[in-house]
């Protein structure tokens, strides 16, 4: 028999949160797992600037024939000014088109295992739960340090200079741009250039994944960091992604960056061609379409940014409501309105998790990541009561 060798993968916990949350009856219930955007009625519509390039589109898409392995040019050059502004030294940028921001990264994850396959990528925990299989699965080692300090609620920089202080020339350090998933704590300016400094002087190459450009600050200050590490380094690759800031969860529209100089980005550049031919052939076209639609339209771009404007306010005011709330059992909600986009990590046990949901119908992820921007304004007083509960729960 085929496969019979092979052994179970266990399941995703987001997706065993959104099948138990499916299946709960209750009317009242709450799910703060997955990680998208959702309006004050708990839906996750359509922006508005979309629709409006949509039917641009409808009028005037001319066909549906290949776009290429590179994917959609002009996507790709639209992108570039909003994520990189006007850098003050002399950079080469080149860039593909990918399957989403999680693409992105996969294809980086194989172009580095392809130039140096002994090489190893450092990762800050908490961190996204793909990157570190994304990466392995590409056959580089990681390696992992403390990236915030749980009893100060900051980034342990301590323990980020000794990761950068043990790493050898030609590591990788995976750096979160904006927003950091799960936890909302994000490096400072200094920070950023500090890393970027100790990355040249110890040959070492960032990755940097912007998957939530937009919603921390706005899009100017939440790429000042990323800005600021380019003035430092000799090369980076930059995953971005559209999921969030232009609302294409299911189109899986992204973006690889290489930054460089000369022959090497050249290079780069050949081997991601291939090693996109090899993966998936080439990019779907709808989302990457939306997007340059609305950036090369002034109007639409403009619009766009307002539209990007009214969900960041929203999100920050939801923090701001949380964090009025004080501590409430276990958990200090304070500290979430200093923290950006869309989660931030409570210090819950598998026990106080299980009691929110069977008690409450709350479905928090198991590592204790929520996701702010699932809470409707009607929804954070008794969310907040319900914390009240968890001093008493036994531990699982």
């Amino acid at each position: 028999m085929y496969f019979a060798t092979l052994s179970a993968e266990p399941r995703d916990p987001i997706l065993a949160i959104i099948d138990a949350f499916a299946s709960d009856r209750r009317t009242d219930k709450i799910d703060l797992g997955i990680g998208v955007y959702r309006d004050a009625e708990g839906g996750t519509p359509v922006m508005r600037v979309v629709k409006l390039a949509e039917q641009q589109l409808l009028a005037e898409q001319a066909s549906k024939g290949y776009l290429g392995i590179e994917g959609d040019r002009h996507f790709v050059a639209a992108l570039q000014p909003i994520l990189f502004g006007t850098l003050p030294r002399a950079l080469d940028i080149a860039g593909v088109q990918s399957v989403g921001g999680t693409g992105a990264l996969r294809l980086a994850a194989d172009l580095l295992a392809l130039e140096r396959r002994d090489r190893t990528v450092w990762f800050g925990l908490p961190t996204w739960a793909n990157h570190l299989p994304l990466f392995a699965a590409a056959g580089l080692q990681t390696r992992t340090f403390r990236y915030v300090d749980p009893a100060t609620q900051r980034v342990d920089g301590a323990a980020l200079g000794d990761a950068v202080a043990q790493a050898r020339q030609g590591d990788v350090i995976v750096v979160h741009g904006c927003c950091h998933n799960p936890t909302g704590i994000d490096l400072d300016l200094e920070t950023w250039r500090e890393i970027g400094v100790q990355c040249a002087r110890k040959g070492l190459l960032p990755v940097v994944d912007m998957a939530y450009h937009g919603f921390g600050h706005g899009l100017d200050e939440d790429a000042a960091g990323l800005r600021a590490l380019l003035e430092e380094v000799p090369a980076a690759l930059i995953a971005y992604s559209c999921s969030k800031n232009f609302a294409l969860y299911r189109e899986r529209t992204g973006a690889l960056f290489v930054v460089g100089s000369g022959l090497g980005v050249e290079l780069a550049m050949s081997n991601l061609f291939a090693l996109a031919r090899a993966n998936y052939s080439m990019p779907p076209d709808h989302g990457a379409a939306v997007v340059r639609t609305i950036l090369q339209s002034p109007a639409l771009a403009r619009a766009w940014r307002e539209e990007l404007g009214e969900m960041r306010t929203r999100v920050r005011s939801l923090r701001a409501a949380l964090a009025a709330h004080g501590r409430r059992g276990p958990v200090d909600l304070v500290p979430l309105g200093q923290q950006n986009g869309f989660f931030s990590s409570l210090p819950l046990d598998a026990g106080q998790i299980m009691h929110l949901r069977e008690a409450h119908g709350i479905y928090i992820a198991p590592n204790g990541r929520i996701n702010v921007a699932g809470l409707a304004e009607t929804q954070l007083d008794r969310f907040a009561a319900s914390l009240e509960e968890l001093d008493s729960c036994v531990p699982a």
